[in-house]
C-alpha cells in the first residue's frame, strides 16, 4: 500500500544577511545578491555550472526586448557579474549543461519577433558564447533533455509561422549538429521532458493548438521514435516534472481551462500509469520544482487567478 505522500507549506521569508558568516535557519529564505538585469519573470535561463556557480543568460525586458546579456552567480560571494554576450538576443530558449562542462543555448525568440534557429555555446573557462549549428526548425518553449549518451533532445516548442510543433531534434556535442529524430505524437508546447532511469524521455502534458493536453508519451534514443504512455489525471501546462529518487516523476501544478492547478500525480515507469498524490496548498502554474538532497522537492513561487506568488512548499516522498 502506498504511503499518504503531501505538501506542506513553507514560509518565505525575507531576512538580509550581513556578512557572510551569518547563518540561516533551515527552511527559510534569505536575500542574496541582485541580477545587474531586470528581467520579465522566466524568460532568461538559468544553469547551475560544474563550478557550482549559476549561469543566467537572455531574457527579456519589460520594455519586451530580448537581451544578450547574460550573468553568473557566485554562491560563495553571494554577488551577480557580467560575464561574455549572447551572439544573438532572445527568450524562451532553453539552456542544457553538456557532458564538457559548455552550456548549449538554443532557439528562442529574437529582435523583431524573430524565432531562432541558431543555438550557441557558452564556455565557463573563457566565459565566452560562440556559434554552434543550427536547429532544422525555428522555435522557443520547447525542451531540451540531456540523454545518457551526452545527446541533447530538442522537442515541441512554438513556431509562431508554423504553429506548435511535433517535430523534435538531436543535437550532437561531437560534431556540433542538429538532425531531425522521430516527431511526437502530439504537437506541444509549454510541456515537460524528463530524463528517466531508463534513458527513456517522459514528455507529458502541455498546450496544443485547440487544448491543453493530458497525454503522455516516451521518447526511445535506440529507436529515435516517441510512443504514447499512459494519460495524466488532468490536462495540464506550464507544470514542473521532477524525477524523483525512486525513479518516478512528480508532475504537479499547472494550467488548463479551468485555470491553474494545485494537484499532482505521480508517473510510473513500471506501469506507464499516472495516479493521484497530495495536492499543493497553492494553486500555482510556471514556477520552479527542485529535487532536494533529503528527497524532498521545494516548490517555488509561480502566479494564479490572484497574481504571483511568493509562497513555496515542500513535497514529501
Amino acid at each position: 500500500m502506498r504511503l499518504k505522500l503531501c505538501f506542506s507549506a513553507l514560509c518565505v521569508a525575507s531576512v538580509l544577511v550581513f556578512g557572510c558568516n551569518a547563518v540561516a535557519q533551515s527552511g527559510t529564505f534569505t536575500v542574496t545578491g541582485s541580477l545587474e538585469i531586470t528581467y520579465v519573470p522566466s524568460s532568461q535561463t538559468a544553469t547551475l555550472l560544474k563550478s557550482g556557480e549559476v549561469l543566467v543568460a537572455g531574457g527579456e525586458d519589460n520594455n519586451g526586448n530580448p537581451l544578450l546579456d547574460a550573468e553568473l552567480y557566485n554562491p560563495t560571494t553571494g554577488i551577480f557579474v557580467n560575464t561574455g554576450l549572447l551572439n544573438s538576443p532572445r527568450y524562451g530558449a532553453t539552456a542544457t549543461l553538456l557532458t564538457n562542462g559548455n552550456v548549449l543555448i538554443v532557439g528562442g525568440i529574437s529582435t523583431d519577433q524573430v524565432v531562432l534557429t541558431s543555438a550557441e555555446l557558452y564556455n565557463p573557462t573563457t566565459g565566452k558564447f560562440t556559434f554552434t549549428g543550427s536547429m532544422n526548425v525555428a522555435r522557443w518553449d520547447h525542451t531540451a533533455t540531456l540523454l545518457k549518451d551526452g545527446s541533447v533532445l530538442i522537442a515541441g516548442g512554438d513556431n509562431d509561422g508554423s504553429g506548435i510543433l511535433a517535430s523534435a531534434e538531436l543535437y550532437n556535442p561531437t560534431t556540433g549538429k542538429f538532425t531531425l529524430t522521430g516527431s511526437m505524437n502530439a504537437a506541444r508546447v509549454d510541456h515537460t521532458a524528463t530524463l528517466l532511469t531508463s534513458g527513456e524521455v517522459l514528455v507529458a502534458g502541455g498546450l496544443a493548438e485547440s487544448a491543453t493536453l493530458a497525454s503522455a508519451e516516451l521518447y526511445n534514443s535506440t529507436t529515435g521514435k516517441f510512443t504514447l504512455t499512459g494519460s495524466m489525471n488532468a490536462a495540464r501546462d506550464e507544470q514542473t516534472a521532477t524525477l524523483l529518487s525512486n525513479g518516478e516523476v512528480l508532475v504537479a501544478g499547472g494550467a488548463n481551462s479551468s485555470g491553474e492547478l494545485a494537484t499532482a500525480e505521480l508517473y510510473s515507469s513500471t506501469t506507464g500509469k499516472f495516479t493521484l498524490t497530495g495536492s499543493m496548498h497553492t494553486a500555482r502554474a510556471f514556477y520552479t520544482a527542485t529535487l532536494l538532497t533529503n528527497d524532498e522537492v521545494l516548490v517555488v513561487g509561480g502566479f494564479n487567478d490572484s497574481g504571483n506568488t511568493d509562497t513555496a512548499e515542500l513535497y514529501h516522498q
